[in-house]
């Protein structure tokens, strides 16, 4: 027998620390005005929380002990931005299959505390001890030692193969920074345009300066209960639709949709998706009003909108050079200004952006009429939000 969870959980309260460039706090510092913020957004006091997911930032049992909580239900997961929808959906079906009430899911990043910036100093390091390289595609072996490498290595592939180009690439970027110049808790706020984007330096070619996230320090807290418990709390709830999960085997790249050819992945025809998430929230394409995606490196959001059915492959670039991902097009794409001007917070920042808009909340970058919100990135993992009861 299958049950489909539609609109059975919800998020009910979101909390982001202000982003610095370093806090010289530690991450659970940060953690603890990330989850004051979401608890004060729903009406909750931290004594309600009994559930405490980490994806990052400490461990889990000492995270409780120095928050002040008493859970039941507790995980750790891998410090990756990919995994922020796999928490979210361990949370869900916590609450679902009451193994919890309401459990905070958490994460902060402290680049002085892991002693350098994204993909620097020791912070990554100890992935390449990993079998095959490290996480994100990395190859020391090779020379491939930074994150972006891999991230690189797929956008020229994805040039050679569609014939984009850097200005394709470029609209990614400055239409990030145009959004987070709407965005008061943005770090890049300054004006960019296609020639700043593309008079920036080559960092791993072809990748530029403003195809990286920015460096800095925050966290966030995002709450998940039952449909049924959110109606009590502060803020109207956004309810979790669908979900898919994260997909792992050859076809399947970090930084490159299946069928592109990048490392271990087939040149020939790529699996066929389901899309399991849409089908499980009962919504079309043509339904999703925003969408949010990893963009630690900018080729990501376009990898990302073709792997999701979103757009054809090969036909992401000029659907964003098209306008259609920014703010008034048919549907724009992270709104807030996501890791390239926002700023880094391992994916997190874009559920919160996707709760905020759905509760029509985010001022002068508020898209009027949004119904659906669509997060997804590389490697399957979606979630479907909705505004809508069932």
């Amino acid at each position: 027998m299958t049950f489909n969870p539609r609109n059975k959980t919800a998020i009910v309260g979101v909390g982001k620390s202000p982003f610095v460039r370093d806090s010289g706090k530690g991450t659970v510092w940060q953690i603890a005005q990330a989850m004051k913020i979401a608890l004060d957004d729903c009406g909750l006091n931290h004594r309600d929380l009994d559930g405490l997911y980490v994806n990052g930032g400490g461990d889990f049992d000492k995270m409780a002990e120095q928050l002040g909580l008493e859970v039941t239900d507790s995980t750790q997961l891998w410090l990756h931005g990919r995994m922020s929808a796999n928490t979210l959906q361990m949370a869900a079906h916590s609450v679902i299959t009451g193994m919890a009430k309401y459990v905070a899911c958490v994460y902060a990043i402290d680049i002085s505390e892991r002693g350098g910036g994204y993909g620097g100093g020791r912070s990554h390091a100890w992935e390449e001890l990993r079998e095959g390289g490290g996480a994100h595609g990395e190859m020391a072996h090779y020379g491939l030692t930074h994150p972006g490498s891999g991230a690189a290595m797929a956008w020229r592939r994805y040039m050679h193969l569609y014939g984009a180009t850097a200005e394709h690439l470029g609209h990614v970027a400055v239409s990030a920074r145009a959004n987070a110049r709407l965005n008061p808790e943005a770090l890049m706020r300054s004006p960019m345009s296609m020639q700043d984007y593309l008079a920036a330096r080559l960092v791993i070619e072809p990748l530029r300066l403003f195809d990286f996230a920015v460096v800095n320090d925050g966290a966030v807290c995002v709450i998940v209960s039952t449909a049924e418990r959110a109606k009590d709390c502060r803020k109207p709830p956004v309810y979790i639709a669908g979900m898919e999960g994260l997909h792992a085997g050859r076809n399947e790249f970090v930084f490159a949709p299946p069928g592109l050819g990048v490392a271990q992945q087939s040149v020939t025809q790529p699996p066929q998706r389901r899309h399991l998430s849409r089908q499980m929230a009962g919504v079309t394409r043509d339904e999703i009003d925003l969408f949010y995606c990893l963009d630690s490196f900018s080729p990501l959001v376009l990898f990302a909108l073709e792997e999701h059915g979103l757009c054809e492959p090969g036909q992401a670039a000029d659907w964003f050079a098209q306008g259609h991902g920014r703010l008034g097009g048919s549907m724009p794409v992270n709104t807030h200004g996501g890791h390239l001007s926002e700023g880094m917070l391992g994916s997190w920042s874009h559920h919160v952006e996707a709760v905020r808009q759905l509760r029509h909340e985010c001022g002068e970058r508020q898209v009027p009429d949004v119904r659906v919100a669509q997060f997804a990135l590389g490697q399957g993992a979606s979630m479907i939000y909705t505004n809508q009861p069932a």
